[in-house]
This record gives C-alpha cells, sequence and structure tokens, in this order.
C-alpha cells in the first residue's frame, strides 16, 4: 500500500494519490491530471477510482479530465447531485482498491455532501482518514459555503458538530488525518502549517474537537468567518455541473501574440491585459492599464478574489518560459477564457515604440523622511487581523480583499502611500487603481516588514 500527498502551496490544498496491488485511487485531484497520471505509470497501477470529498469552492478539481483519460470512476458521498455522470456512494459504504478498502463516511456541516473517506489496510485496520475540509490539522472546515438557500451556517455547523464527534472522533487515536488544506487556505479560519495528523493528536490540540456543548461549537466555528471571496460559490458551480477540458484551454491559452496582435485583442474583445512577472518588473515597466497578480505569489487566489467574472478574456505577460504554467493555474480557479501571450514580453513591446508606464516606489527610510517632512496618507492593504495586530500609526487599512469597498478612503488627486506586508500585494493594488485613473499611488518597498524597522510611530498596544 502506498499513500502520497501532492500538496501545491499556492492553494495549500493536499491531492492524494493510493495505490495497492496494481490499482490507485486519487482524492480531490487538482485541474492538471499529469501528475497523477504519471504516478500511476511508475507503480504500474490503473486508476480505478476518483474519491471527491465534496464540491469544492476554492479550485475547479480535476475529476472530469482524469475520468477521461482513465474510465476511473469518480465518487461521490450521499447527497452529492451532480451535471456528469458520477457514482453518489450510499454512507459506509465500502470500496476495494486492491487489497485495500475505502469506506465512506457522510460527514455534512462543511457543504451537504462532504464526505470523509477512511482507508483500511491490508490488515483490516483502520488507517487513515481523507477528511476534505471536514477536518483541519488545528481547525474545521467553515459551515457558510453550501449551495442551499434554506440553511444558515448555524445549521451547518451543528450538523459538523455531530459528524466530528459521532463519525471522526469514534475512530482510534492512531489513525492519520489527512485534510484537503492547509495554512493559508480561507477555507477555514486558522489551520496549522502541518499538512497531517494523527487523530489522537488533533483530539488533544484542535479547539473544534474539545468537550464543549453544540451550542459553543457552534458560537465557536461561525465566529470571525471573513466573507468567502466571490469565485468560491462560482468554482463550487463549475464541480458540479461540469467544465472544458483543460486540453482545450491549453491549446487557447498558450497562443503566442505579436505586439500588434496582443493590442487588437484588448481593443477589440476587451481583454484584460494581466501581469505575472514579479512586481519589480511591474514597477519599472509595464504595458498602461494592465493588472499586476504575480505568479510567484499567491497568483491563483488572488485572481479568483479580484477579477469578478471567469468568463472575462485574458491575455497575459509572463516570465519567460512559464506561459503554460500561467494558463494552468488560471484554470486551477475556473478562469478558462485566456486567449495568448505577448511573445517576447516587455522588450518586444518596448522594441515596437509602445506606451510604457512605471510605478514609483520608495524605501522605508524614503517614506519615513517623506512623511516627517510633508504628510501624505498612508495606506496599508493588508487584511484586517493583519493590521490590527500592528501598524504604523497615521495607517489606513484598505485591504485588497475588499478593494471596491475602500476606494473613498485613497484619494485620487494627491500622492499617497501604499503598503502591504512585503510589497505582492501593494502593486496589485496600485495596478488596479492605476488602471482606473488614480495616478499618484507610491509604493513602499518592503512593506509594514520595513516600516516597522523605521522610527515611524506604531499603534499602541498591538505591536507585540
Amino acid at each position: 500500500m502506498k499513500i502520497e500527498q501532492i500538496y501545491t502551496g499556492c492553494l495549500a490544498q493536499g491531492a492524494y494519490f493510493i495505490e495497492s496491488d496494481g490499482e490507485a485511487a486519487i482524492i480531490d485531484p487538482l485541474r492538471e491530471v499529469e501528475a497523477y497520471l504519471n504516478k500511476a505509470a511508475q507503480h504500474g497501477a490503473t486508476v480505478k477510482y476518483i474519491f471527491e470529498t465534496h464540491f469544492h469552492a476554492d479550485f475547479v478539481s480535476g475529476h472530469l479530465d482524469l475520468a477521461r483519460k482513465t474510465g476511473a470512476r469518480i465518487v461521490y458521498g450521499p447527497g452529492a447531485i451532480t451535471g456528469y455522470q458520477a457514482y453518489v456512494a450510499r454512507d459506509q459504504e465500502v470500496f476495494e482498491l486492491g487489497k485495500i478498502k475505502i469506506k465512506t463516511l457522510h460527514t455534512p456541516g462543511h457543504t451537504l455532501e462532504s464526505t470523509t473517506f477512511l482507508l483500511i489496510d491490508e490488515q483490516g485496520k483502520e488507517h487513515a482518514i481523507f477528511t476534505g475540509d471536514t477536518l483541519f490539522i488545528g481547525d474545521v472546515g467553515r459551515p457558510d459555503l453550501a449551495i442551499n438557500q434554506n440553511l444558515t451556517k448555524e445549521d451547518l455547523a451543528g450538523m459538523l458538530y455531530d459528524s466530528l464527534r459521532n463519525k471522526i472522533m469514534t475512530l482510534p487515536d492512531e489513525v492519520i488525518v489527512y485534510p484537503a488544506h492547509g495554512a493559508g487556505s480561507a477555507c477555514g479560519k486558522n489551520m496549522a502549517k502541518e499538512t497531517w495528523d494523527t487523530l489522537g493528536n488533533q483530539k488533544k490540540t484542535n479547539y473544534a474537537l474539545r468537550n464543549i456543548s453544540k451550542e459553543q461549537f457552534i458560537g465557536e466555528v461561525c465566529d470571525g468567518i471573513a466573507p468567502p471571496p466571490q469565485y468560491f460559490a462560482k468554482n463550487a458551480m463549475i464541480n458540479k455541473t461540469g467544465y472544458e477540458s483543460l486540453d482545450h484551454i491549453l491549446k487557447r491559452g498558450r497562443v503566442p501574440l505579436d505586439v500588434a496582435n496582443f493590442e487588437a485583442i484588448a481593443n477589440q474583445e476587451g481583454a484584460l491585459v494581466l501581469d505575472t512577472r514579479s512586481a519589480a518588473a511591474f514597477i519599472d515597466g509595464h504595458i498602461p492599464n494592465s493588472i499586476f497578480i504575480g505568479v510567484d505569489g499567491n497568483f491563483a487566489p488572488w485572481v479568483g478574489a479580484l477579477i469578478t467574472d471567469l468568463t472575462q478574456p485574458i491575455i497575459f505577460i509572463a516570465p519567460e518560459g512559464r506561459e503554460e504554467e500561467v494558463v494552468i493555474r488560471l484554470s486551477r480557479v475556473g478562469y478558462d477564457n485566456t486567449l495568448g501571450f505577448l511573445q517576447g514580453g516587455m522588450e518586444a513591446w518596448k522594441a515596437a515604440g509602445r506606451e510604457v508606464a512605471t510605478v514609483e516606489s520608495l524605501t522605508a527610510a524614503e517614506v519615513e523622511a517623506r512623511l516627517t517632512s510633508s504628510p501624505a496618507p498612508l495606506i496599508d492593504v493588508r487584511r484586517p487581523g493583519e493590521f490590527e495586530s500592528g501598524h504604523i500609526e497615521e495607517a489606513i487599512n484598505a485591504p485588497l480583499d475588499f478593494i471596491n469597498e475602500y476606494l473613498a478612503d485613497v484619494p485620487r488627486e494627491k500622492p499617497a502611500l501604499v503598503h502591504c506586508a512585503g510589497g505582492y500585494r501593494s502593486v496589485i493594488f496600485i495596478s488596479i487603481l492605476q488602471a482606473r485613473g488614480y495616478d499618484n499611488l507610491i509604493n513602499v518597498e518592503g512593506g509594514y516588514g520595513a516600516l516597522s524597522a523605521t522610527g515611524l510611530k506604531k499603534a499602541a498596544g498591538l505591536v507585540g
């Protein structure tokens, strides 16, 4: 028996490859499926099952393409209704995989169809659970994402309490917990950096598994949940109803475009120009009105949070040799209408004599001197929790996640200094507002990390 966690950092997502005696199962696969096909080939195994723990909201699963390429059966838990062929398992149903078994444990709460898959090894021992978004390491799944207008988050949280205590906590302490996400995912509130643990240790350390009443559990789980990113409900619906093959999306999206064709698509088809290079490269020179979201940051989640239309035509500038990667990572969150990239990048754009825009950028020391001699608004685009844990005293919090709600706090006619934690989100923020006519925004290099090392006064009681 082999179990391998395939972890994708930018989505903080864990998929799983399980193999026994020449048969394999994949749990919660990502959109691109070659990694799973290669692993099956390496082990001389046939992919028999694709288990989906629920309708994922934070990424588009690879279940359909994987089923098309392998003939494997897609399996959901009780209550799942799909727009494509899938097997809906009964609670406690057992699936044989080589010399092991995988048992369905219906664990509603995160969503109604949420299911945990229990692996029973060759000796009949309960070995591991694949919990999806039901149980994380240090946390549990948020209960506010179900596609059902008749249930409140409190209703779902109550179901989650019962699922945890009646289906999961009754298992032996030595059972290994393999969740679908780790720290950094928006599917929970406070996940640990570890990506697996024993159930016994989680019973000791996970706040949600304490000996508390259902009412107390509901209150704690529902407290402090940030609004979900706008793309979550859309991705869940895509996973429920189906989608276009990634092979077709790649064929359409990795087309090299010369400057003239790139401009024509932007102007005639209303395509969004997305710059995926580094923040420093964007600051130094970019196409006017392009939006920066660097491929080396939390690329897909920020695309999903900030580009509201999944059908938006997109053309892009990428680091050389990474064009296909950009198309794949866009498709992971449902942005499938990519129409090509600028061949030759910014060098080709400049060589063609086209206009180049820049972003003014200052070091933390220069910001300190400027604020001392000539006060200017200081815009902190980190999330509220980050801001509350420590900020420069005069800063205004305008979180990038909800940029449209804070436009009144950003001056259009006079200079303003913009910072985040390290310099990635601030450039995204500036690029969006530059495209809307805000021409006086200045980036703070190094973000709050650099500013906190200066003599600028920090908010009392919030920095420790």
